[in-house]
């Protein structure tokens, strides 16, 4: 797999793990199963001062599909981690210019879609299934992730 870190510089804002903890989740990609958290730890040059520590923790899935809502395509073998884009924030937000309000995204790029390397347990997915009913083959489209496919 590939870490790029791009360019950019992102600026991170994060939540903490836990109530008391004080490590800070920046991101959670579900998508390409991602997390990077930071948190202040004593300096190994100066235990008197902390210094920021970011991990990133990348899970590859084993037998991911290149595309993941096939089960018949071929296994991936590269998998490509861009730091800037998991840590883009498209979510709108208001600014004031000129004294009228906009809406402004953080990120750019947007509107490109995510390579997925496993189901996003929030999305729906599904595929065509070969089905041998009263010697005829019908195609039926099957969930993949049931639990995100169909209300409770």
């Amino acid at each position: 797999f590939v870490l790029d870190s791009g360019i950019a510089s992102p600026v991170f804002v994060g939540y903490p793990v836990g109530p008391a903890d004080e490590e800070y989740v920046l991101v959670n990609n579900k998508c390409q199963c991602v997390t990077v958290t930071s948190k202040f730890v004593p300096s190994k040059e100066n235990p008197d001062e902390e210094v920021l520590e970011r991990n990133i923790r990348i899970l590859v899935p084993l037998k991911a599909r290149e595309n993941i809502s096939d089960p018949l395509s071929p296994l991936r073998t590269t998998f490509v981690y861009r730091l800037s884009e998991l840590c883009k924030n498209c979510d709108p937000v208001e600014i004031e210019l000129g004294g009228a309000i906009h809406q402004a995204q953080q990120g750019n790029s947007c509107g490109e879609p995510q390579t997925c390397y496993t189901y996003d347990r929030n999305v729906c997915y599904s595929s065509p299934v070969p089905i041998l009913h009263h010697g005829e083959v019908k195609h039926v489209t099957a969930a993949l992730t049931p639990a995100s496919c169909f209300a409770e």
